[in-house]
């Protein structure tokens, strides 16, 4: 019974933003599970070698190349799924990008970016995704938050707000879909060695920082998100709802 509690297999899991970076990670350990994944993003070259690199690795992979902050894109591509019979199960929001600047020296127009891209997105796709889920009964939302889902650093504000939001969306789409069998749920990863970190990570202040703030004293690896992706994912999170699981190595925990 436990192992079949995290088994994807004969579920198609949509993961935003998973050509590189968190994305990716999560998508690798979904098909892990057993999950048919659909990889997205808006390099349609970056996107075709993810989709030849999982494919290479016998996992069951398809790619859907379209921009999330494009509403008429994002419905063009879920009316493309249910053109070829093909049900987003498992929706994981995870397209984000990282903007630093002191508010006072902020253009609205990056802060709409900013918000459009972490935000705007997640309801979209989450929307169009939970048209079809409710339909079918049944469906698995993860929004990937951040430790700004719930504390603020300076220069990072419009990524703060968004983050925040997300953790609100997900609990409204707990409030409406939960009902219908949808459990939206959200993952708060803590500093991680990524590309959107790579000049924190190679600045010895702030690297001494993240390291000294966090109790298991280092940065967090993409693929430490894989458990808590899977767990949301799958049927052991039935009765989980509206929550954000912070994987931060205990940095939102301390003083």
């Amino acid at each position: 019974m436990g192992s079949r509690l995290f088994d994807l297999q004969g579920r198609r899991a949509l993961v935003t933003g998973s050509s590189r970076g968190l994305g990716r990670a999560m998508a690798e350990g979904l098909a892990e599970a057993g999950a048919r994944v659909v990889l997205n993003g808006v390099n349609a070259a970056r996107l075709a070698e993810a989709g030849e690199a999982f494919r290479a690795a016998g996992h069951d992979a398809e790619v859907a190349a379209f921009d999330v902050c494009d509403e008429a894109a994002v419905r063009a591509a879920f009316e493309r799924f249910d053109a070829e019979g093909r049900a987003i199960d498992i929706l994981v929001n995870n397209a984000g990008i990282q903007f630093r600047k002191p508010l006072v020296e902020l253009g609205t127009e990056d802060w709409r970016r900013v918000i459009d891209t972490n935000l705007t997105s997640a309801f979209v796709v989450g929307r169009e995704a939970a048209k079809r889920m409710i339909a079918r009964g049944a469906g698995k939302i993860i929004n990937i938050g951040s430790l700004t889902s719930d504390l603020a650093r300076a220069t990072v504000t419009p990524y703060t707000v968004a983050k925040g939001g997300i953790k609100m969306l997900t609990k409204g789409m707990a409030a409406e879909w939960g009902p219908m069998n949808i459990q939206a749920n959200a993952i708060g990863p803590g500093y991680m060695l990524t590309d959107m970190n790579e000049a924190l990570v190679n600045d010895p202040a702030f690297d001494a920082w993240v390291k000294g703030r966090t109790p298991a004293r280092r940065w967090g690896r993409p693929e430490e998100l894989v458990g808590a992706a899977v767990f949301l994912a799958s049927a052991a999170s039935d009765y989980v709802n509206g929550q954000i699981i912070y994987v931060d190595g205990g940095m939102s925990s301390v003083l």
